[in-house]
């Protein structure tokens, strides 16, 4: 699915927070009864980082991706994932042009503004790795030429459950790609209600427009990271982030890179939420989502284990009072 651009004009929604509350409402619309899971994809787009959402077929992942791209605008490009999937696939490739004598650069699905990598685990390794330069730099480098990405570039990925048939685990280093790592669950039964007799749900697609543009959405980033954010609340995020390396039953503890990520994932969370400076609270909401997937344990990544050690971790550490 391609959907046209619209003009790169910001749509007067207002300010930073009621752009998030607008984007919220309108996802809400469509993916029922997921108010959470919908929060921390916001948290991951307005962050200017990228979102993982795992969890078994049939609960709603493509969609809650499908919604993000349409409520945003701009390029929207959907991969499947499959075991042949080569990394040229993603990232473009280089034709030779007969009529005119040189080589031309074609690009692939990345170049857009929200790409959903649909599957992420049942594509091989190598073609896992195409990702790694685009999620982290913004940019493409095919036969030794560079090419920047659209900016903004947001990358939404899911993945199937590990150990289901043909699935491969993602690195640590993919992983760390991911601001957000969140799963959506099974629907409460009100909710599945309204999905059976087509209240949300994928017959509402038809329906969603987008709430902002790509010059919208980069001056909402611009002021995320803007955030009031005391120095005590630094002090306290970089607390976890140590207490995470002290725990005896971690391997790794969360990076540097880690901690900067829960930090404008804070910043993220306090607009989606209307307020014009951070607090505890917001560190404390997206530490789980923000942290987890970034922690090695004795025998690996294990998500659900290392959000005892997050959990243990803010117990430990006091939360500065404002």
């Amino acid at each position: 699915m391609t959907s046209a651009p619209i003009p790169d004009v910001p749509l007067d929604v207002g300010s930073p927070s009621a752009v998030a509350a607008a984007l919220e409402d309108r996802i809400s619309g469509v993916v029922r009864g997921k108010t959470p899971a919908v929060r921390l994809a916001l948290v991951a787009l307005l962050s200017g980082g990228h979102l993982l959402i795992e969890d078994v077929p049939g609960t709603g992942k493509t969609l809650l991706a499908r919604t993000l791209a349409a409520v945003v605008g701009g390029r929207f490009q959907r991969v499947q994932c499959t075991p042949d999937l080569l990394p040229s696939d993603l990232t473009g490739t280089t034709v030779f042009r007969a009529n005119a004598d040189d080589w031309e650069f074609r690009p692939g699905p990345v170049f857009a503004n929200v790409v959903l990598v649909d599957e992420i685990n049942r594509a091989s390794p190598r073609t896992q790795a195409a990702l790694l330069e685009p999620m982290e730099e913004h940019q493409v480098t095919v036969d030794g030429r560079t090419h920047r990405l659209p900016d903004p570039f947001f990358c939404v990925a899911t993945q199937n459950p590990l150990g289901q048939a043909g699935t491969f685990p993602l690195p640590e280093s993919q992983l760390d790609r991911f601001a957000i790592v969140t799963t959506l669950g099974m629907p409460s039964r009100d909710a599945e209600r309204e999905i059976l007799t087509g209240v949300g749900g994928v017959p509402a697609m038809d329906d969603v427009t987008p709430v902002t543009t790509v010059a919208g959405l980069r001056a909402v980033r611009t002021a995320v990271r803007a955030v009031h954010c005391a120095g005590s609340v630094v002090d306290y995020v970089l607390d976890v982030a140590a207490a995470t390396r002290a725990d005896p039953h971690v391997e790794v503890g969360a990076s540097p890179r880690a901690a900067l990520g829960l930090l404008h994932a804070a910043r993220a969370h306090a607009t989606i939420v209307g307020r014009d400076f951070v607090s505890p609270d917001d560190v404390k909401a997206v530490t789980g989502p923000a942290l987890a997937h970034r922690i090695v344990l004795g025998g690996g990544i294990d998500v659900a284990a290392a959000l005892g050690v997050l959990h243990r971790a803010l117990l430990r550490v006091d939360a500065p009072a404002l």
